[in-house]
């Protein structure tokens, strides 16, 4: 067994499901609800999960929600894209390095996080977000650690049904093909298509919060459902009145196939 193969049992701890929580959306989008004070969201973070996702810049200021007996593994993310940055109306999806990977262990990741946007309108551009992608799986190959590829289509919210589909089916398999060792992704229509065609395991996102809870519930349950190994939920697990009693109806949903309803009451959610 190797150094990385521990880190991924960890985070499918005895082959259950994986349920990580993001609060990295500082690193494109600045403060927003929920996440303002980094160290209170990080408090808010059920000891039930199996990961935090973070930047790397943050973890010094976080320490606490890893440094006990059984805590939530480290992801970090470590490359920028301007694909995040929505309120600013970005459209290239340009990515940089914005740590090495040695740096982000240096720190205390267990795992790295690196997104890859394709299909961009650029040749060029996709040409240099897939030399980023690759340098840096790479590179932590050499530390054994883990990828999360990050497979993010350009422009999300203003595409069709079908074009998301594709973008999503051709991305998962190309990171795969790349190094990723694991992939985080949208859930598209047909979606089992998409995890079949790629080999590795594949995290369904949570995207958008919700108003409703359940509906969010469903997701997850539509994602595991449908052969994803695990989510990565942000806002919806953050925005919300109880976080804490949300994830473990999350973790209930994703690793022991509660049904959504039930745990919404079973929370008082």
């Amino acid at each position: 067994m190797t150094g990385k193969d521990i880190k991924m049992n960890k985070l499918f701890s005895k082959g259950e499901n994986a349920v990580v929580i993001a609060i990295d959306h500082g690193y494109m989008d600045g403060p927003i609800p929920g996440m303002e004070d980094i160290r209170a969201a990080a408090s808010n973070i059920d000891s039930c999960v199996d990961a935090i996702l973070c930047s790397p810049g943050m973890l010094k200021n976080i320490g606490s929600a890893f440094d006990y007996k059984g805590a939530p593994i480290p992801v970090v993310r470590v490359n920028w894209s301007t694909v995040f940055c929505f309120e600013w109306g970005y459209t290239q999806s340009k990515t940089v390095q914005a740590f090495s990977v040695k740096d982000a262990v240096a720190l205390g990741a267990e795992i790295v996080l690196v997104s890859c946007t394709l299909q961009t309108g650029s040749e060029e551009n996709d040409a240099r977000n897939v030399e980023i992608f690759g340098k840096l799986c790479n590179e932590a190959r050499q530390y054994g650690i883990p990828v999360i590829g990050e497979c993010f289509p350009n422009d999300c919210d203003n595409i069709s049904e079908d074009a998301m589909f594709d973008n999503v089916l051709r991305g998962t398999r190309i990171l795969a093909e790349l190094g990723a060792d694991l992939i985080k992704t949208f859930y598209t229509k047909d979606f089992d298509k998409v995890i079949r065609g790629c080999p590795v395991p594949v995290l369904g996102l949570g995207g958008h919060a919700t108003s409703n809870v359940v509906d969010s519930l469903l997701l997850a349950e539509k994602e595991i459902g449908e052969g994803a190994r695990g989510v990565v939920f942000g806002r919806n697990a953050i925005q919300r009145p109880d976080p804490k009693a949300y994830q473990r109806a999350l973790c209930e949903v994703v690793k022991h196939a509660m049904d959504p309803a039930e745990a919404v009451r079973k929370f008082h959610l």
